[in-house]
């Protein structure tokens, strides 16, 4: 039996002709999480031509199968600075023309010269079954007991693609590159590839068009791929309505979605993983660096005052310890539009926050599904209010007034425009005090 009729409160069970659906006055209007950040590396293993997800967990447990090193090597350093304040990485491989090392018993699941730390083993036991070992430096990362080979071939270890015939017993043999004919003579294929292009930067940044994150870190100090990176940036916030903000070194960007990191390029590590993590009732002023890098933080008052004024992000040396000067990004010329506040990375945080949630609650629950009369545009409006008064708990805004919220009809039978207002918090970050001593 269908639902029906006419309806006070949206507490409807059957579906039916109603005219709010049961799915609009079901939705969730919590906060999307934070912590979720996007790069890409010049990897010598992983994940071929695309995007691949790491949680803080995978990364802490399987390093080795994800990037080719150990958590504790000096090549993962980088990743321990970002991991310290994301969830999740969505971490691309520049690679251009690299090459998978084998051996007679398999090959690399994937390219790049950390498939040479792999070797492989196939032992005969008494009972007639096999015992497949896979080790990668060195140390034991893989085992398993055989009858056929199938069952072999079919596993996924996370290593190599047995590419055996038939199932023998083979000692501990490593993997090679494998070669090419160039005058007559055998020449090893560089398992890395050629050195990465701007061509290379530019599919991540289009892998990642796929992915909701809150911040994308650029490593690259070329001029021309850090303009790509911005420009992307910008397009997708202003053009797509895809809000993250992008961590840049020395790039001057005058915009609020670029964040301009002064110090090093090893800073952008850390701070992709602080400007991706930091809640959005929260500001990294004064924020303790906890990273494992060095950098110049040794600046006179003139030199920080002028990373300020040209919309600097800059660690500062505050009695012994790196602290970060202030929460801001790079944007540095306002306007009636775009004031000042719009330098405050939790000022961005918020809005942002407020796109992408409203956004997905329309796209999810209301797109194509919940009519537009006044009894939709009245549910939609209280989807926007519980959000910001979930906001206005968590001091992210204050002073909100559900009046300022106000939901139309468009130009058109099919189009909702919204007008709202918000006040927006920032953390203190300036004393004045008058002591009048009598």
């Amino acid at each position: 039996m269908l639902g029906g009729g006419t309806f006070i409160a949206q507490n409807k069970v059957l579906p039916g002709s109603y005219i709010n659906f049961v799915s609009a006055s079901s939705t969730n209007v919590n906060l999307g999480e934070r912590g979720y950040a996007a790069i890409a590396l010049p990897l010598k293993w992983g994940k071929d031509d695309g995007i691949f997800e790491v949680t803080s967990s995978d990364f802490r447990k399987n390093t080795v199968k994800l990037f080719g090193f150990t958590y504790d090597s000096d090549d993962a350093k980088g990743l321990r600075d970002l991991f310290k304040n994301i969830k999740t990485l969505y971490c691309y491989k520049l690679m251009v023309n690299g090459a998978k090392a084998l051996n007679s018993m398999a090959e690399a699941l994937y390219k790049g010269s950390a498939g040479l730390k792999i070797a492989t083993e196939i032992v005969a036991n008494t009972d007639n079954t096999f015992q497949a070992n896979i080790y990668f430096n060195g140390t034991l990362v893989y085992e398993k007991k055989v009858a056929a080979l199938t069952d072999l071939t079919s596993d996924d270890n996370g290593f190599v693609v047995w590419t055996l015939s038939t199932l023998q017993a083979y000692t501990i043999e490593l993997m090679a590159a494998p070669t090419e004919t160039i005058d007559e003579e055998e020449v090893p294929i560089n398992l890395d590839g050629d050195p990465v292009t701007a061509t290379e930067h530019s599919a991540f940044l289009d892998a990642a068009e796929a992915y909701t994150f809150n911040a994308m870190g650029c490593l690259s100090e070329e001029s021309a791929i850090k303009d790509l990176y911005v420009q992307e940036c910008k397009d997708m916030r202003d053009d797509h309505g895809v809000k993250y903000q992008l961590v840049v070194y020395e790039k001057a960007a005058d915009f609020e979605g670029v964040v301009n990191v002064k110090n090093s390029v090893d800073a952008v590590w850390w701070t992709t993983g602080v400007i991706a993590g930091t809640a959005v009732n929260a500001s990294c002023t004064n924020k303790k660096y906890d990273g494992e890098f060095s950098f110049n933080t040794n600046y006179t008052k003139a030199e920080l005052e002028n990373a300020l004024a040209t919309g600097q992000f800059v660690f500062h040396n505050v009695n012994g310890e790196v602290r970060v000067l202030s929460d801001i990004n790079s944007l540095t010329t306002f306007s009636d539009t775009k004031g000042r506040d719009f330098q405050a990375n939790q000022t961005i945080r918020v809005i942002d926050q407020i796109a992408m949630d409203i956004a997905k609650v329309f796209n999810t629950y209301y797109l194509g599904i919940v009519q537009n009369d006044t009894a939709g545009r009245l549910s939609f409006w209280n989807e926007v209010v519980k959000h910001h008064q979930t906001l206005e708990s968590m001091r992210a805004i204050e002073n909100f007034n559900p009046d300022d919220v106000v939901v139309e009809r468009g130009d058109t039978k099919k189009d909702v425009v919204v007008y709202d207002a918000i006040e927006v918090v920032n953390a203190m970050e300036k004393l004045y005090m008058s002591v009048v001593v009598a």
